[in-house]
């Protein structure tokens, strides 16, 4: 496939448009990526494709490699697979994804080739080719942004071969999953990329069953000439089940908080509802432009129409009152067991999302006054509009549907309601617009050094409005608005020392902010609550290794945040702390240590996370602020044992951390292993098989104040690959 690779790339080379050099040729030659290696050296995530190396702050990349050799199936599994990641089991049952402590997904940072991705839904990685992981502040490139980063999902884009490759993967609990990736050469300079997927289970390893599909195309026409044009679409639909998460218990009658633990129940294990479900899609179309003025100056051009529909019908599992329980005492791991009653409640996330997004980035090397330049200038405009429905109570016309309890000793036991009974009504819609310019410039000073500034405006307008109705009647409807507009500057600083191509040192700075309407809501409190701010320091390297096969990447950080808001609709707190802040150190490695060995390894350790001034009814000041383990990481090495035979192993870790706006105890750290074997029958054929959670470890994945979703058990997969 390589050699098919660097073919099609020096047939595009024959004309004078054409900007695919010899050199990057060769250099992929030497250093394989992607799908070849779980090393990488360049990134999209800082809009223009740039060197790892020339950018002064922490870059995480999953590739497709690592992807497929853990059976990486979501992008949170992949993001499991890089260290500081952390995930509140959020009030509405979405997983909100922690980065530092600080949150990534509530305040739209994740992103599908630099253009926002804003919406809750499982995301798969069957139309992914790799994912990013930009550490630090980002408002500078991507507008308002979190404190602790921003995730960059890279899709699969068309290549100038035919090359075809479908893997089925058969696993435990009746795990089903086919997959198709088929890259078609349509003209001398075009082709088309299509991916497919579909997945069912009776259940993930965690007590939820799997039902999805997807399908992806791009195509592509004028690839690595002057204008280069693309039109892509893309649909993943989601009926899974829907495991809203397991409650705490204490050891005994008498103990405190702090002696808060796991219930001692197999991961696997259903309590909710038969017919709990979180069913959704995520369509959206791209349309995709390149210019390329010369081989160092390119306008690229996006514009992405996007519609997000979410229907969640969750339930709260909880241990039954005291009074409902055998012998009349409340539950405690002392007198756990088959006859512990549960109650389950209702958490409905009922939601349409519709989104526009343009951005044109311009990127252009140049030299003036003496000194060398790299420029990155653009703009965009996002237009974002979300409904909430709520359902109706029986005296409001709808219904009344209480689902019935259930015991410890009765899992799955196939319960449920009719959920189509609900009548629904809006309850409220949220519609922003925003836009932003910035400008970046990295300048060559000397031979080794390299200064980096860049400085970008955003103005956003957003309106809310909620709609009530009378707790006890269908109307009349009461209608609540709120509105905001928000203009912020951020800022991004930093300085390279690369004194060879093997060494690369920096310091940067960087700003960030986050408006109250990155929630999709306002409420009294917030409508006029400033901005929540943020600043991220960092000193760090990257290594190659001579080959420029291992790279090892270091990185001591600081990260601050001002006026944290509460994102939490359950709760009357409209701050969460008044400054707080995280600081630790930074490890990834990832290569070959041999031509047989291959290591990829991602380590956080926070020894420093405290909220500095805190605010009245949440976390406390002097305390250390909740999901912030202190170490967490992940480590995978494959070894060629034989031509056709390649093994591989690895352990994920996190530490101790504690729930949400500490709630007085924390949830014990966790270790698991994974396993895998390969074998490659010839060219066209591969059997893999893959074990994870080698010792069936019981660990808390996602956490809440109230309850806790598990990770998943033991599990044994066997994927068949086929390659023509």
């Amino acid at each position: 496939m390589l050699a098919a690779s660097v073919g099609a790339m020096a047939q595009t080379a024959t004309t004078p448009e054409k900007t695919l050099a010899p050199v990057v040729v060769k250099e992929r030659a030497e250093a394989p990526e992607g799908k070849d290696s779980v090393r990488a050296t360049e990134t999209t995530i800082g809009k223009g494709k740039q060197q790892l190396r020339d950018i002064p702050q922490s870059v995480t990349v999953v590739t497709e490699r690592l992807i497929d050799d853990r059976n990486l199936d979501t992008v949170k599994e992949a993001l499991k697979n890089t260290a500081g990641i952390t995930f509140l089991a959020a009030e509405g049952g979405e997983e909100d994804i922690r980065l530092r402590g600080f949150a990534l997904q509530s305040t739209g940072d994740m992103f599908i080739d630099g253009i926002r991705d804003p919406a809750f839904y499982d995301r798969d990685t069957f139309n992914l080719d790799r994912v990013e992981l930009l550490r630090g502040s980002a408002s500078m490139l991507f507008g308002r942004g979190s404190t602790g980063g921003a995730v960059n999902q890279v899709s699969k884009t068309p290549r100038l071969i035919d090359s075809h490759q479908v893997d089925l993967t058969l696993g435990s609990h009746q795990y089903r999953r086919i997959t198709g990736d088929f890259n078609i050469l349509t003209g001398e300079n075009a082709a088309l990329r299509l991916n497919a997927m579909s997945t069912t289970a009776d259940n993930n390893g965690a007590g939820s069953s799997l039902e999805k599909k997807g399908i992806a195309g791009t195509y592509a026409f004028g690839i690595g000439t002057r204008n280069e044009f693309s039109v892509s679409l893309y649909h993943l639909d989601n009926k899974n089940g829907m495991n809203y998460g397991m409650p705490w218990i204490r050891r005994n009658a008498n103990s405190p908080a702090s002696d808060t633990t796991l219930l001692p129940l197999d991961p696997r294990n259903y309590y909710g509802a038969a017919s709990d479900y979180n069913a959704g899609s995520a369509t959206f179309a791209s349309l995709g432009h390149i210019h390329r003025f010369g081989a160092d100056s390119e306008l690229k051009t996006q514009l992405r129409f996007g519609r997000f529909e979410r229907d969640q019908r969750a339930g709260t599992v909880r241990l039954a009152a005291a009074a409902q329980q055998p012998g009349g005492v409340a539950a405690t791991l002392a007198n756990f067991g088959p006859a512990t009653r549960l109650t389950r409640g209702t958490q409905l996330k009922i939601q349409d999302m519709d989104t526009v997004h343009l951005q044109s980035d311009f990127s252009k090397k140049f030299e003036a006054l003496g000194y060398k330049h790299e420029l990155l200038t653009g703009f965009d405009f996002a237009r974002e509009e979300k409904t909430v429905y709520a359902a109706r109570s029986a005296a409001q016309g709808g219904v009344d549907l209480a689902k019935p309890p259930t015991t410890v000793g009765t899992p799955n036991d196939g319960v449920g309601i009719d959920e189509t009974r609900r009548v629904l009504r809006t309850s409220s819609d949220f519609t922003s617009k925003g836009y932003g310019v910035y400008a970046q410039d990295l300048i060559q000073i000397a031979p080794h050094w390299k200064l980096l500034a860049g400085l970008r405006y955003d103005n956003m307008d957003g309106s809310y409005s909620t709609f009530g109705i009378p707790a006890a009647a269908p109307g009349p409807v009461t209608t609540v608005s709120y509105r905001q507009k928000i203009s912020e500057w951020s800022k991004r600083a930093g300085v390279l020392y690369q004194p060879n191509d093997l060494q690369s040192y920096h310091f940067s700075y960087g700003t960030s902010f986050n408006t109250s309407g990155d929630t999709y809501s306002y409420s009294a409190q917030t409508v006029n609550t400033p901005p929540e701010s943020s600043r991220n320091i960092e000193f760090g390297a990257k290594l190659d290794s001579a080959d420029k096969r291992f790279t090892t990447r270091l990185a001591l950080f600081h990260s601050t945040k001002y006026h944290e808001r509460n994102v939490d609709p359950l709760l009357n707190i409209a701050v969460l702390s008044g400054k707080r802040h995280a600081a630790g150190a930074e490890i990834d490695i990832t290569g070959r240590l041999t031509p047989q060995w291959e290591i990829y390894g991602s380590y956080m350790w926070m020894p420093s996370a405290k909220i500095d001034i805190g605010a009245e009814g949440a976390e406390g000041q002097g305390s250390r602020p909740s999901l912030t383990p202190r170490h967490s990481g992940t480590v995978w090495t494959t070894y060629q044992i034989t031509p056709e035979l390649r093994i591989g192993g690895g352990l994920n870790f996190r530490s101790s951390q504690t729930p949400i706006r500490n709630p007085g105890w924390d949830v014990p750290g966790y270790v698991t292993a994974d396993l895998m074997a390969e074998y490659t029958i010839n060219e066209r054929y591969t059997i893999k098989a893959n074990l994870s959670n080698v010792t069936n470890k019981l660990y808390a994945d996602s956490i809440y104040s109230g309850h806790y979703v598990p990770g998943a058990g033991r599990i044994f997969q066997v994927t068949a690959s086929m390659k023509f």
